[in-house]
């Protein structure tokens, strides 16, 4: 299978024949038995409806829940479990409490302070123990839920409060209630996250479990603070003005949370509380405490604090084993229904796994098929994506003579199903995408045919204007006629550069081509003649170096456009300079002007276009300069980069090593014509050759008066001729002819010897370029001049005598436009050699 254009001209192409085909067809009949041959939808259906049914009935029903319930009473358990820490440190916070209200009654009437802290010590010891017991046992339960998190994180901040406060008690610098406010936050924080955890929904067994044990703790919790109420009183000898109403408030909470245990409680817990509350040493306590009731309007009685101590503290041990029981029963009932909901959960899940192993084994044998031919195709459709079809469409674009053959891969799925009509689309759409292509390379070959032979008209047309001006001016003495006609042939110039970036976009090289290196200071002097405000460049500071003779021409057309940008967009009294120096072997020139400048977002567009130079659309053609640049930058291998500047834009051109020559090997330049003098001077650059120097002398200091230049502040000029001419390109990079030879030749290719050897004989048959395409033959520029590539040092030192300049100057101008006239006649048929290296003499290798 081929694309390419098609010979017949009737014929319909293939694309466009294609376009009508709505299936393929098949090459083989289908087998219902073959995995291979069944159709997408049966495949699919087989491969997902047993796995997604068994995983619909049996995982999405039961799985999901019961490991959830797992999980839930997994952590419901844990947290019961930690309720025993919790009690224990409750326990031990309430002694010390309950000692620490005594102790500040006592030292409140002038007790012993170190004697109260020496006692508190070993209370405060066991408390601290159990709370570090606590934290140990919380840490598995670091994922848990976020509401106990948070419990158990303000009762740890509780905690630190108490432990603060301790260092108040000796010397009682606080109120007993903000001392023992303190605990009772601790106390309460504590109590709040023994009641936290959940069991989840469905579970009231549980949940009146966990109530049990906290209503009971409730319970304890309001009779040791009873106590500490009795206590503090016993030790400080009297009541204070509020504990009548606290004990009556706390009596009544005691009883509501009696009464509430009683109700959650089971029968077997309610005996075992009725049968501790009738103990002997339950009733002692209980007795005492009877005592402190007031009776018929008498005061309560203040009880011994010794025997109260020992009595409540008898009470409470009572009532903490109660505790621990009830506890005791609730974690055994959390773990029995963790691990029953995990038996379950296991069932399910193993059942859920068998129905899932037996549809993975049906669905493998059919997945396999479908994953082969899905793996094949999606290479074959990288292939095509990423490497055959970018490959197809660089051989396009590049192509210069004829549109080469490209060869479409078959498709390498070749089943009957889905996929398999699939890769034949794909390798279809392949087709398809190669045909336009080449049609569109066609096309794109002939809009470059007809770029160039309109620009080349054009350059034929711009040359007879020149021409055309130079008469002209050699004749007209008006100083303001002669002014408008500079103007006009700077127009002209720029006319003929935007000829030949048309030829960029064409994809075609310049004519202009010399055969030998040129200094740097000349093409840079060259590359701004070619611009309108020529005179606001200024070059300074040009290394010695040559540009070697192919790339001249290309690399002023480049220098010209960066220097047209720099002074188009920047403000008319500012000036734009240039310098050029040598590192690395590379010549660096730098072209800084003080314009409007751009933004960081254009500058890395345009530095990207730089890079990669775009392909010719009208974007590019709306922006030519910058096209231009990038597709000479990439054709003479130059680095180029735009950076931002103080006050505008820097372009810095890399110039490669290849393309430079030593200075030595240069011969010397004959003397420059008039108006390489004038530009010299206007800019105040004397050439780099020493017969350039003695030539530009006389002009710098003798008959020359100053003019204000755009840049400069009033009074302050540069010097010029009398009668200022024009600067050309090919005036500065083609000096005048050797004085006293009678005459001179202008070339591209470059001034000839003054004093030249006998010309070798013309061979004896034309040297052609083959045929065009009517059968005519193609001749080669400049292919039998012999002496175009002699040297232009002279053998000898001749006799210079000096000629009339104006003479000269009209003699070289005709000379040099019937050569360009000669070189674009033939606008038909121009060979353009393939792409490739330079000889010095211009021509490509």
């Amino acid at each position: 299978m081929a694309a390419g254009p098609d010979p017949a001209n009737g014929a319909v192409s293939n694309h466009r024949r294609r376009r009508f085909d709505v299936r393929v067809v098949p090459h083989r009949r289908r087998s219902p038995f073959r995995l291979r041959d069944w159709r997408m939808s049966t495949k699919l259906a087989t491969v997902l409806l047993v796995p997604s049914m068994a995983f619909l009935l049996l995982a999405g029903v039961q799985t999901s829940t019961l490991v959830v319930r797992t999980t839930a009473l997994n952590d419901f358990s844990s947290q019961v479990g930690i309720g025993r820490q919790i009690t224990s440190a409750v326990h031990q916070l309430q002694q010390e409490r309950d000692r620490s209200a005594g102790e500040l009654g006592e030292l409140r009437k002038g007790g012993d302070r170190q004697a109260a802290a020496n006692d508190l010590k070993p209370l405060q010891a066991a408390t601290d123990k159990a709370i570090v017991d606590l934290s140990r046992a919380a840490e598995p339960l670091a994922d848990a839920d976020a509401s106990w998190r948070v419990a158990f994180s303000e009762a740890l901040e509780a905690y630190d409060q108490v432990v603060d406060i301790r260092s108040a008690i000796p010397p009682a610098v606080l109120s007993t209630e903000t001392i023992l406010g303190n605990y009772h936050r601790a106390v309460g924080a504590l109590l709040d996250l023994l009641a936290e955890p959940t069991p989840g929904q469905n579970q009231p067994a549980l949940n009146d479990a966990v109530l049990r044990y906290v209503q009971l703790a409730r319970v304890k919790e309001l009779s040791s603070r009873v106590r500490a109420q009795l206590y503090a009183a016993a030790r400080a000898g009297a009541y204070g003005t509020e504990d009548r109403v606290v004990l009556a408030d706390l009596r009544g909470q005691q009883l509501t949370a009696l009464g509430a245990f009683r109700v959650a409680a089971t029968s077997e817990q309610i005996r075992r509380y009725d049968e501790t509350s009738v103990s002997p040493m339950f009733l002692v306590a209980t007795g005492l405490e009877e005592r402190s009731l007031s009776s018929g309007g008498a005061s309560p009685q203040v009880l011994p604090s010794e025997q109260w101590w020992s009595a409540s503290q008898q009470r409470q041990e009572l009532l903490r084993q109660l505790e621990a029981g009830v506890l005791d029963d609730a974690v055994r009932q959390a773990e029995e229904a963790s691990d029953d909901q995990l038996r379950t959960t296991l069932l399910v899940v193993g059942g859920v796994v068998t129905v899932l192993l037996a549809a993975l084994l049906i669905s493998l044998l059919i997945g396999r098929s479908v994953a082969r031919s899905m793996r094949m195709l999606r290479s074959q459709a990288l292939r095509i994506a990423q490497v055959e079809l970018p490959d197809a469409l660089d051989r396009l674009k590049t192509v210069t003579g004829g549109v080469p053959r490209i060869d479409v891969a078959p498709a390498v799925v070749r089943s009957l199903d889905e996929i398999g009509e699939l890769a034949e689309a794909f390798v279809a759409v392949h087709r398809s995408a190669v045909t336009v292509a080449v049609e569109q390379a066609l096309m794109r070959r002939n809009v470059n045919a007809m770029f160039v032979n309109l620009a080349r008209r054009s350059q034929v047309l711009v040359e007879r204007q020149l021409e055309l001006l130079d008469d002209l001016e050699r004749e007209e003495s008006d100083p303001d006629q002669l002014e408008n006609l500079f103007k006009l042939d700077h127009l002209a110039a720029r006319m003929r550069r935007n000829d030949e970036s048309l030829l960029v976009l064409a994809g075609t090289d310049s004519t202009r081509r010399w055969n030998r290196p040129v200094g740097l200071g000349a093409v840079l002097l060259a590359a701004a003649a070619e611009i309108e405000q020529y005179q606001r460049v200024r070059i300074e500071s040009v290394a010695d170096v040559h540009v070697v003779g192919h790339a001249v021409g290309e690399l002023v057309h480049l220098l010209a456009e960066l220097l047209e940008n720099a002074t188009a967009f920047s403000r008319p009294d500012t000036v734009v300079v240039v310098t050029a120096r040598v590192e690395a072997g590379a010549a660096l020139i730098e072209i800084v002007d003080r314009g409007l400048g751009m933004s960081p977002a254009a500058l890395v567009q345009a530095n990207e276009v730089l890079a990669s130079p775009p392909a010719a659309d009208v974007a590019a053609v709306e922006r030519m300069g910058l096209f231009v640049v990038s597709h000479l930058a990439a054709r003479l291998r130059v680095g180029v980069r735009l950076e931002g500047g103080e006050d505008g834009l820097v372009a810095r051109l890399a110039v490669p090593e290849v393309l430079l020559a030593p200075a030595g090997s240069v011969e010397l330049d004959s003397p420059p014509s008039a108006r390489m003098l004038a530009a010299s001077a206007a800019r105040r650059l004397v050439p780099q050759s020493g017969a350039a120097r003695q030539a530009v002398a006389p002009v710098l200091n003798g008959g020359v008066r100053d003019l204000p230049v755009a840049g400069r502040p009033p009074g302050v000029g540069v010097p010029r001729q009398g009668r200022p001419v024009p600067v050309r390109a090919e005036d500065v990079l083609t000096p005048a002819a050797a004085r006293g030879a009678g005459g001179g030749w202008y070339s591209r290719q470059g001034p000839t010897s003054p004093v030249v050897p006998a010309a070798a004989a013309p061979p004896t048959a034309p040297v052609t370029a083959g045929t065009n395409e009517r059968g005519l033959p193609m001749r080669v520029p400049m292919a039998q001049l012999s002496s175009v590539t002699r040297s232009a040092q002279p053998m000898t030192a001749p006799t210079r005598t000096d000629p009339d300049p104006e003479a000269v100057g009209g003699m070289l101008s005709r000379l040099y436009s019937g050569v360009r006239r000669a070189e674009a006649e033939d606008t038909t048929e121009i060979p353009v050699p393939p792409s490739g290296g330079h000889d010095e003499g211009g021509r490509r290798q």
